[in-house]
């Protein structure tokens, strides 16, 4: 039988569909509910979750990787217990070919896990990644239960257990109204927790209509207003607490504590591909599975227009590879406004992600991102640095060994901010060596961003 072709995707899959313990209030996953009015019980069924794991394996093997990844999220799928998982472990054994590993990321609030989870998710080398949103006050300003109690406490304890028993894992804070405007101690605390790997997701929702302020209205710290809810991160907030973190994490944690945002702005600097499909030039290879089978172009478009079928019905492979779906990730790129086309740091985010595209540019045209300007003050702040690292590594050296140079370029220039002026080509190496930058730490050309 000849193989379909196919493109590389994963799927995020939602084996409660939106169905949680929490009831957080920036979630824009717990109204998904209304989707399924007739359903009395969220929860994939045992073919549902067969012919998903068959079939995903199926797909992801032509690309001979060592590794497939699962990656189950919700809602909240520890609700399902333990048992639920066992017999996903037992189907990944069924149809997994010789020679591949699968492996397993679950994405948690973490309340509900115990002594019995975290030896379950050890012994199946399961990675776990745990929301949590930092300080206690912070954290709890929004991540709350359906009784509107406080989870801070209940987090904590479900990663104190994870770090009893060895279980890998990640943290995934969101970044809202309440914790933007404190960087520091966020990144502190995630650190004192011994995360080695943070994911920083920024939040934002339109207003109701997208139209009508909400109340009160949200200005930015130089008098722009949006039309957006009071616990969305402002752009100038976000970019300022991405300023803020990048240099906490320059003091002494290069090499040693990896934040997603900071490795992919990197990457885009050494002209990598992107590792965050946010930043991607096109899309499309990140789709949702909800509970009863229904696939979606994405998780943020999980929404009737976007629905590509059904997986008891065509195959996952079809449904990943149909025209609706490629068209889908390749819009993402010809939608562009003339502002980003033209952009000279384009390259960092190709545009962002289109759920947040609902600015207007200068020139009046629609399409510009709303974290636009968080990029830029970013790379304003951060790009040179960034750039010192890509000459760095590809040097041959470590990207760590940049917190000597921009420490050493400090003391020298009795600046205080914790950042690196773009050295000029000719002038001394901030290493101290005495030889010009561009035959020292500067050996490939580091005078542009790109």
């Amino acid at each position: 039988m000849t193989q379909d072709k196919t493109h590389s995707f994963q799927v995020m899959a939602k084996p409660i569909g939106p169905r949680c313990n929490l009831n957080c209030t920036y979630c824009y996953y717990l109204e998904k509910e209304r989707l399924y009015p007739d359903a009395k019980k969220f929860g994939m069924t045992d073919e549902v979750l067969e012919t998903f794991i068959r079939d995903y394996i199926a797909t992801q093997t032509p690309f001979n990787s060592p590794e497939i990844w699962f990656h189950w999220q919700g809602g909240e799928p520890t609700i399902l217990g333990i048992d639920y998982f066992r017999r996903v472990v037992e189907l990944e054994a069924k149809y997994a070919p010789a020679g591949v590993t699968v492996r397993n990321a679950l994405q948690t609030n973490g309340t509900l896990l115990t002594d019995e989870w975290a030896d379950f998710l050890k012994r199946n080398d399961f990675l776990v990644g745990l929301s949590l949103d930092g300080p206690k006050a912070l954290h709890d300003r929004y991540r709350v239960d359906r009784a509107d109690h406080a989870t801070h406490d209940k987090v904590m304890a479900g990663l104190a257990l994870l770090k009893s028993y060895g279980v890998e894992f990640n943290i995934l804070t969101v970044v809202h109204r309440g914790n933007s405007k404190d960087p520091r101690s966020v990144y502190r605390f995630l650190k004192e927790t011994g995360a080695k790997f943070i994911q920083f997701i920024p939040i934002v929702e339109r207003s109701a209509d997208g139209e009508t302020l909400a109340p009160p209205p949200q200005i930015d710290d130089d008098g722009v207003l949006y039309r957006v809810t009071p616990w969305s991160v402002l752009p100038e907030s976000y970019g300022a607490f991405l300023c803020e973190v990048f240099d906490e994490w320059l003091r002494e944690d290069v090499g040693r504590i990896f934040v997603q945002f900071f490795d992919s702005q990197l990457g885009a600097s050494m002209g990598l591909s992107a590792g965050l499909c946010w930043f991607s030039e096109t899309c499309g290879q990140n789709l949702a599975l909800e509970h009863n089978g229904d696939l979606f172009a994405c998780d943020h478009y999980v929404y009737p227009d976007y629905k590509r079928g059904n997986i008891l019905e065509t195959s996952l492979r079809a449904l990943a590879n149909q025209p609706e779906q490629l068209r889908f990730g390749i819009e993402k790129r010809e939608t562009l406004p003339r502002q980003c086309r033209d952009c000279p740091v384009r390259f960092s985010c190709n545009g962002g992600c289109p759920k947040h595209r609902f600015l207007k540019t200068a020139d009046g045209e629609s399409g510009l991102n709303y974290f636009c300007r968080s990029q830029t003050r970013f790379l304003r702040h951060a790009g040179p640095t960034l750039q010192l690292m890509a000459d760095l590594i590809r040097s041959g050296r470590s990207a760590a060994d940049a917190m000597a140079l921009v420490k050493a370029s400090r003391r020298r220039s009795g600046v205080t901010a914790l950042r690196m002026e773009e050295p000029q080509r000719n002038s001394p190496c901030p290493c101290g060596s005495g030889r010009k930058f561009k035959v020292c730490c500067g050996r490939t050309d580091s005078t542009n961003l790109r």
